[in-house]
């Protein structure tokens, strides 16, 4: 299933906040993942159209 533009627009600020956090805090590892994460959600953004 698709989700609406506001959901993925939350999810990617939500991400965004988290691999900010994790740069300040974390190890490469983690910083990683939530890069991942976050280009992963952008990505779906995109092919949406939106």
């Amino acid at each position: 299933m698709m989700m609406s533009k506001e959901e993925l627009i939350h999810d990617i600020e939500e991400a965004r906040e988290r691999l900010n956090k994790s740069i300040e805090h974390d190890e490469e590892d983690i910083i990683y993942h939530r890069s991942v994460e976050l280009d992963k959600l952008i990505e779906q953004y995109i092919a949406a159209g939106y």
